[in-house]
C-alpha cells in the first residue's frame, strides 16, 4: 500500500485569521460609547438626543447618497457611518439646538464634511488620513466658532428643555485659574466628583470621565484596542500638567483635573485609537500617544484655546504613516544588492 504523501500548502497572507469583522468592531465600539452617551442625555436632556440623532442620521444619509451617486454598494451595514455620527454628536455642544440664530444645520454640515470629504473622497473606510468625526467637528468650530463654544449647564433632568449657559472647567481654569475653579465647585473632592460623573458644562459625550473609562476598559478587555495609545496619551498629558500646569512654579500643577476634564478621556480611548488613522506597530503607538498628550497640553497651557485634544490628534494623524515607516520590522533573509567594485 502506497504511503500518503504530505503536502505543504503555501498561501498568501494573512496567515492569522479571526472571527472579528469590521461590522462587529464598529458596533462594539458604538456599544462601548453608550455609558457616556447616556450620561450626556441625563445631564443635557432632549437637546443632546436631537443633536446626536441628527449627526447619526445625516452621516448615514450622506454615505447612502454618495454611494448611489458613484453607483457602488452601500457599506452602511458595517456601522462605520453610525459610529462617525455618534462620535461627532458626542463632540457637539447641546446648546446648538437652542442657540440664536438657529444653528441646527451645523451638525448636518459637519456630518457631510466627515463622511463625504474626509472619508469617501479619500477612498472610503480604511483610506482616510484623518479621523472623520474630528475633521467634522474642526470644520464646525472654524465655521461657527461662537455657536460651538457656548455650553449649557447640566440639568440632571431629561425632560428639561431650558438651560443656562456656563463656561467649561477648562475654560475657567484657562482664564481665571484653579482658585476660581475651586470657588465654583467648593473643594477639590467636589471638583473631582463632578468631573468624574459628568455634572459640568461641556460637549454632550465628553463630560463623564468615569463612563468613558468604563467603555475604554471594555474595549481593552475585548482586545479591540491595546493599552499603548491611551496610556502613553494620558501619561504624557499628566506629566506635562504636573510639571508645567501650575501658576508661576514648576511641579505644582494638578494632573487629575486635566485628565478628567474636556475631551481627554474621549480622545484617548475612542478617537486616538482609531485603526485607520493611528500607527499599527506597538512602538509607534507609544510615540503616537505621547505626541497626542504633549500637543494637547501644549495647546491647553500655552495656546489660545482651553482645549487641545482635537487638534493634537489631527496633527498626529498626519504623522501616523511616517511613524509606522520609522518603526517597521526588519526584513530578514534579504541580501543587499551592492554595486560591484570596478576593476582598476
Amino acid at each position: 500500500m502506497e504511503a500518503k504523501k504530505e503536502q505543504l500548502i503555501v498561501s498568501v497572507s494573512p496567515h492569522i485569521k479571526s472571527d472579528e469583522t469590521t461590522s462587529r468592531i464598529m458596533w462594539t465600539v458604538s456599544l462601548a460609547l453608550m455609558p457616556a452617551m447616556l450620561s450626556g442625555l441625563y445631564f443635557f436632556g432632549p437637546k443632546a438626543l436631537f443633536i446626536t440623532l441628527l449627526c447619526i442620521v445625516s452621516s448615514i444619509g450622506f454615505e447612502q447618497l454618495y454611494m448611489k451617486i458613484v453607483d457602488k454598494k452601500s457599506p452602511v451595514g458595517d456601522g462605520s457611518a453610525f459610529l462617525t455620527g455618534l462620535l461627532l454628536g458626542m463632540n457637539m455642544p447641546s446648546s446648538l439646538w437652542s442657540f440664536s440664530p438657529f444653528t441646527a444645520h451645523v451638525p448636518v454640515v459637519a456630518s457631510f464634511v466627515a463622511i463625504v470629504i474626509t472619508k469617501q473622497l479619500f477612498g472610503g473606510l480604511g483610506f482616510n488620513v484623518f479621523n472623520p468625526a474630528l475633521i467634522g467637528r474642526a470644520f464646525a468650530l472654524i465655521s461657527w466658532p461662537k455657536a460651538m463654544t457656548v455650553w449649557n449647564e447640566p440639568t440632571a433632568a431629561f425632560l428639561a428643555m431650558d438651560a443656562k449657559t456656563s463656561a467649561t472647567p477648562l475654560g475657567v481654569l484657562k482664564e481665571e485659574g484653579i482658585a476660581k475653579l475651586l470657588e465654583i465647585f467648593g473643594d477639590k473632592v467636589s471638583l473631582y466628583q463632578h468631573l468624574l460623573t459628568g455634572n459640568r458644562a461641556g460637549s454632550i459625550g465628553e463630560t463623564s470621565a468615569i463612563a468613558l473609562l468604563i467603555g475604554g476598559i471594555f474595549l481593552l478587555a475585548k482586545r479591540y484596542i491595546s493599552w499603548h495609545i491611551p496610556v502613553s496619551f494620558l501619561g504624557t498629558a499628566a506629566l506635562m500638567a504636573w510639571i508645567f500646569g501650575g501658576k508661576g512654579a514648576l511641579f505644582t500643577g494638578d494632573p487629575i483635573v486635566h485628565l478628567i476634564s474636556g475631551g481627554m478621556m474621549l480622545g484617548a480611548w475612542f478617537m486616538a485609537t482609531d485603526y485607520v488613522t493611528s500607527p499599527t506597530i506597538k512602538k509607534g503607538q507609544l510615540l503616537f500617544g505621547a505626541g497626542c498628550g504633549f500637543l494637547t497640553m501644549l495647546i491647553r497651557l500655552k495656546g489660545g484655546f482651553p482645549e487641545g485634544v482635537m487638534f493634537a490628534i489631527l496633527i498626529m494623524n498626519c504623522l501616523s504613516p511616517l511613524i509606522d515607516r520609522s518603526f517597521r520590522s526588519k526584513v530578514f533573509g534579504v541580501v543587499s544588492q551592492s554595486k560591484p567594485k570596478e576593476a582598476k
